[in-house]
């Protein structure tokens, strides 16, 4: 078992009937009264079988949000209100159109967005090149940009089309009016002309750069001017801008089924300097920092940030790194190398509908990355389990909520922005504090365990006595995504603090995650 694995810990943890409160569902445990106060203390030690103590005074910084890229979804579905509200906003009962029908589901109060810059047009050069398209690579797939062609590089020059690719700029600006306040705008390819075989879905040969070495300018300058044409315009102020997307990965090919660009670490370098000196030349500055470089893998993103020299580091402010290497990887070994710089899981996305997947590589995430922004790749996707929506892209429509975003929604409607990430002794407990409403919220996951009387789940016994005084009240929420009839994001006031231990003790089903929210904290 490696030091990042989810553990599920089989201790035995010794209390007397008077020393706890905790909840009950009803037909899963009962209260003090109705399980006899002269309980069967073998039993229950059986299944106290997971401790953690909240540490206040060792924290992992301050976090920024929750997000999601807009292509390919908002691609398609921009024009929808309802997806916007749903994704950017909490409101408890968001009206959802599906091709079934209407459902009302609980908003995520996502508050990044990640807006690509897309590398296809359909333009001819003067010359008569016209862009190739891989042969499997679907229409949704290819975002339009908006440098058409390579006679001038002027903003205002006819080589521009500014109204191009309206339904993502229309879900950004739906997410910005809902109250997204971290924009970044980040490149999957190149514009295709830029490429050295015209195809914006990577070169021949994945293992070698599609950017020829004559447009290196060029693909800075385009991000450059988009980012600054969309602050003087479209009232769109982007924080961060990156160039890069997976670049060390050899799996960018002319036959993709997407855009993408492969770049050798020397080249992602150049490609950093360069859009920083092109930042700066279009006026934004310091108001806008460049992140890199959005590897697939923390393994990868290390040996990445390690090749970069000192000067390219400092131009860096931000490491983006994608969280597809699921439960490999050394998080811990990245978090240490960027020493303090600001780490983002920039994107993540699984096929497992139930969204326990989600949760356990957030949880290691949390505990190993010390990343202070996670973001979602799609959040409707046709691709089976992988969106939060499971939506039709060719037809727009909507066909299903998968369990995951309610997963999803134990977190991101609680652990907000501002909120100090703390140390957790436990690995299945992530721990974040409202200083200014003094609020501590709780966020805790069963994966599996040997329960009472033969049902899956454990207590979960969550230790606040580094805490100067805790008051209460307590509310909580339960998702249980493995059972048909459990709950789904559903609330109950039930729980109570233990005022001799100051701990509050909960009953987890297996596959369930619960969120615990304590009012009136004093560290």
């Amino acid at each position: 078992m490696s030091t990042q694995s989810i553990a599920i810990k089989l201790g035995f943890i010794f209390f007397f009937a008077q020393s706890f409160v905790t909840f009950g569902k009803s037909d899963r445990i009962a209260t003090l009264e109705t399980w006899n106060i002269n309980f069967n203390q073998t039993k229950y030690k059986q299944n106290s079988n997971y401790t953690t103590t909240i540490s206040p005074n060792i924290t992992y910084g301050i976090w920024e949000g929750w997000g999601t890229s807009l292509c390919w979804w908002g691609s398609v579905f921009g024009d929808r209100n309802d997806l916007a509200d749903l994704f950017f906003t909490l409101k408890d009962n968001v009206v959802l159109m599906t091709a079934n029908g209407n459902i009302t589901v609980p908003g995520l109060g996502l508050n990044i967005a990640r807006y690509n810059a897309g590398g296809s047009g359909w333009r001819s050069l003067d010359d008569g090149t016209t862009m190739i398209s891989s042969p499997n690579i679907p229409e949704f797939k290819q975002i339009e940009g908006f440098w058409l062609d390579n006679e001038n590089s002027d903003p205002s020059s006819s080589s521009f089309d500014w109204s191009v690719d309206q339904n993502q700029l229309l879900m950004l600006t739906k997410a910005q009016d809902r109250g997204c306040n971290l924009l970044e705008l980040f490149s999957n390819s190149p514009m295709w002309w830029q490429s050295i075989n015209e195809n914006p879905s990577g070169n021949d040969d994945g293992s070698k750069d599609n950017l020829q070495s004559s447009y290196y300018n060029d693909h800075a300058h385009y991000l450059a001017v988009v980012a600054k044409y969309a602050y003087d315009n479209w009232n769109i102020k982007f924080d961060s801008v990156e160039s890069l997307n997976e670049p060390i990965s050899d799996w960018w090919v002319s036959t993709g089924s997407q855009e993408g660009s492969h770049f050798s670490v020397d080249t992602q370098a150049n490609a950093i300097l360069l859009l920083r000196q092109a930042l700066n030349d279009v006026g934004l500055g310091s108001n806008v920092i460049v992140s890199a470089s959005d590897e697939n893998s923390y393994d990868e993103a290390l040996s990445t940030w390690q090749s970069f020299n000192d000067t390219t580091q400092q131009s860096v402010g931000r490491v983006n790194v994608h969280g597809y290497q699921q439960g490999g990887g050394r998080r811990d070994l990245l978090y240490t190398a960027v020493n303090g710089k600001k780490l983002w899981n920039s994107e993540y996305g699984d096929g497992d509908v139930s969204g326990i997947s989600i949760v356990s590589n957030l949880n290691l995430d949390f505990k190993w990355l010390h990343n202070t922004a996670w973001v979602y790749w799609q959040m409707v996707d046709e691709a089976d389990g992988w969106g939060m929506l499971q939506g039709n892209m060719e037809e727009a429509t909507i066909s299903q909520i998968n369990d995951k975003h309610y997963m999803m929604a134990q977190y991101s409607r609680h652990i907000k922005p501002g909120m100090i990430i703390m140390e957790t002794s436990g690995d299945d407990t992530i721990a974040a504090y409202d200083s200014i409403n003094h609020i501590l919220i709780l966020v805790s996951t069963c994966y599996n365990a040997n329960g009472r009387h033969g049902q899956g789940g454990r207590w979960m016994i969550h230790d606040l006595s580094s805490f100067t005084s805790v008051l209460g009240p307590i509310t909580r929420w339960n998702t249980s995504p493995y059972q048909s009839n459990g709950d789904r994001y559903v609330q109950y006031n039930d729980t109570f603090l233990n005022d001799k231990d100051q701990n509050v003790v909960v009953w987890v089903e297996s596959y369930s995650t619960q969120t615990i929210e304590i009012q009136n904290v004093v560290i």
